[in-house]
């Protein structure tokens, strides 16, 4: 039988690519801004699927892993390093390396403990930001030049810049599913649901888990880079641990360690709030029942609500 959730993302990935030729068409380009920001919400939602829903790993801090590629990208080009490509070798090795540090002491730890070490490493994390006068400090910084592709200006707005995130996610979405489905998203499956037994079949769990928190972090610091090209702006916000819960929200919302969830749950956050956000001002009065009932009626997800029969834990 074919996989429903396949299909799913068959279509999902379908519309995404169709939209820059659809939208223009039906005098709603403005949408694809937002569609952008969905993404990008996706992108690091998929990253930090891989540590809660596959490891078992719920981060606080998260969000500072986005804020740290964002403001590499922006002091990046503030000093004249304007290839894009440039820019990303850059915001790799700075968020691998803080992850690697954070990664090393916070593992030390797990359940709650790790949750709380995370959340106290990404406030260091964002307090530094804030700290970067230079840069804007607490006011954040406007940036008056983006980066170029070999000089020239196609990933900057647009299409160009659509396609280049619609890339991203696809890569990271396939990136992660063929992470699960690998003897490495097995043992970190295994050391998430029985980390005794996983240790005493040889199994360095420490290790596995390690790996997959640096992965999570380096995904997560790409769309910071991303979102500075979009919103050409870059804030200590970016890090605050609230957008750490929002992301949390998205991946259990979309469903955990489901193969669209993270994709499912950006959309329709992004998506709630716009719509609530145009009808009434005071809209997070509505948003918050509406997540609760969802959590209600869809313990599972959006995944589950659809019925899509992906497996949980099996492939994101």
């Amino acid at each position: 039988m074919t996989d429903r959730s396949l299909i799913l993302s068959g279509v999902l990935f379908a519309l995404l690519l169709a939209a820059p030729v659809l939208l223009p068409l039906i005098g709603e380009s403005y949408l694809l801004g937002l569609i952008i920001k969905a993404m990008l919400l996706a992108i690091a939602a998929i990253s930090l699927d891989l540590l809660i829903g596959h490891g078992g790993m719920v981060s606080l801090g998260h969000a500072a892993f986005v804020g740290i590629g964002a403001y590499t990208a922006a002091i990046g080009l503030e000093n004249g390093v304007e290839n894009i490509l440039v820019l990303l070798a850059m915001t790799l090795a700075m968020t691998g390396l803080v992850a690697l540090v954070t990664g090393i002491l916070a593992l030390r730890t797990s359940g709650v403990y790790f949750l709380m070490i995370t959340l106290a490493f990404g406030q260091m994390i964002y307090f530094t930001l804030t700290s970067l006068a230079a840069y804007g400090g607490d006011d954040g910084l406007t940036l008056w030049s983006l980066a170029t592709l070999f000089g020239s200006d196609v990933v900057q707005s647009g299409s160009g810049l659509y396609f280049v995130v619609l890339g991203t996610l696809f890569v990271t979405w396939l990136g992660i599913y063929r992470i699960s489905r690998s003897r490495f998203g097995r043992v970190l499956r295994a050391a998430r649901d029985n980390p005794e037994r996983a240790e005493v079949m040889g199994y360095p769990i420490t290790r596995y888990r390690l790996i997959a928190y640096l992965i999570a972090a380096m995904i997560a610091g790409v769309s910071g880079l991303l979102l500075v090209q979009h919103a050409e702006f870059v804030s200590p916000a970016l890090a605050a641990w609230q957008r750490s819960g929002d992301l949390i929200v998205v991946v259990v919302l979309g469903g955990l360690g489901t193969r669209n969830g993270a994709i499912l749950g950006a959309f329709f956050i992004v998506i709630v709030e716009e719509v609530l956000g145009a009808i009434i001002h005071e809209w997070r009065l509505i948003y918050g029942p509406l997540l609760v009932l969802m959590v209600l009626f869809a313990k599972g997800g959006l995944s589950d609500l659809l019925d899509f029969k992906s497996s949980r834990g099996t492939a994101p």
